[in-house]
């Protein structure tokens, strides 16, 4: 019993300051400093409505718009809630059909040549909201088809929204495949 109290104590303290007091503050200090990414990342389309974050994937299908990777969560679409990788080897024959399949649709949307491989192979959590400016690239003459677009002022658009490389050397140029389809929609809704 004597050793009981204070391990009692010692649990209800740090429950207390773990679970309670050192949450509030981190959670103070992110919004204080960080407030649009504290609150989700949103981004609001030009009427003001929410319509998304720049941390989560969002499914786009209509050849009028860039396409992002696929997701792995292919039953719930983009939803953060069951975020997970597909956890199948690249021999997996439904592997295989599911990126062989993804090859066809890319295919018979017009894009031709060399095929990106994050245009048909999910992230690791399923909901990456970037592309490399290659997999954007591709896509170029398919939505300039479908909005009346030049190519060269898609490739411009392109070249504007990507970004470098976080800090100078961490990670590899990308593209937010939202904010970019939200720019298309302001210059051609």
């Amino acid at each position: 019993m004597k050793e009981l109290k204070p391990t009692i104590l010692l649990f209800i303290a740090f429950t207390i300051i773990c679970g309670g007091i050192y949450p509030a503050i981190v959670t103070g200090v992110a919004y204080a400093v960080f407030p649009k990414q504290a609150k989700g990342s949103f981004i609001a389309d030009k009427s003001g409505k929410e319509i998304g974050s720049a941390l989560i994937g969002q499914p786009f299908s209509d050849p009028k718009y860039f396409w992002p990777r696929p997701s792995a969560t292919p039953e719930f679409g983009y939803n953060p809630a069951a975020s997970s990788g597909s956890n199948a080897g690249p021999t997996n024959p439904a592997y295989l059909n599911t990126v062989g399949d993804r090859v066809k649709t890319l295919q018979d949307s017009g894009i031709s040549g060399d095929i990106p491989a994050e245009l048909v192979q999910a992230s690791a959590s399923g909901l990456d909201p970037h592309v490399t400016p290659e997999a954007a690239k591709v896509q170029i003459p398919r939505v300039a088809k479908a909005r009346g677009m030049s190519v060269e002022q898609l490739a411009k658009l392109v070249a504007a929204h990507t970004e470098s490389r976080q800090f100078g050397f961490l990670g590899e140029p990308r593209i937010n495949v939202l904010v970019l389809n939200l720019e298309l929609d302001k210059m051609t809704p």
